[in-house]
């Protein structure tokens, strides 16, 4: 019978570290999920707010200065103030969140389209935008978020 005690495995250089980093990223992620949708989700929304409470401006605005295919201007209004108001709301509770990040993608395509006369910088927004979108639609919303509770839900046993 060997009565020699094993050696305990050695200190792996860094371990702690990584281990830090993995239950600091663990607990920021959901955050930072949080705050990606509700800083895209605010830009559409003010957008939206802001054709809402100035109804005959949009209705003017869509009817000489956009130029939105296939539809008449104002079903264009309506439809677009109805997509920035829903889209962000959807963004900001985390419901049926890739759909609406997919959803307000196409309305940014659409609006960099039909406004030719956006400018430099207000290309680089909707960019930025675009891109944000397109992570919430790979990654999802996050744990912080309606999808992910009801997710919960549907995997608990009755």
């Amino acid at each position: 019978m060997n009565t020699r005690i094993a050696n305990p495995a050695p200190a792996v250089p860094g371990k702690a570290v990584n281990t830090f980093f993995l239950r600091l990223r663990h607990q920021l992620t959901p955050l930072a999920d949080l705050v990606l949708r509700a800083w895209v989700g605010y830009a559409f929304w003010i957008s939206g707010w802001l054709k809402l409470n100035s109804w005959d401006s949009t209705l003017y605005l869509f009817q000489f200065e956009y130029a939105v295919p296939l539809l008449p201007s104002p079903a264009a209004a309506v439809l677009a103030t109805t997509i920035e108001m829903l889209g962000p709301l959807c963004l900001f509770l985390g419901l049926y969140a890739r759909t609406a990040a997919a959803l307000l993608f196409g309305f940014n395509i659409v609006a960099v389209v039909s406004y030719p006369q956006l400018g430099a910088a207000g290309l680089e927004q909707h960019r930025t935008w675009g891109l944000l979108l397109l992570v919430l639609m790979a990654h999802g919303p996050g744990r912080w978020s309606v999808d992910a509770w009801l997710a919960q839900l549907r995997r608990r046993p009755d």
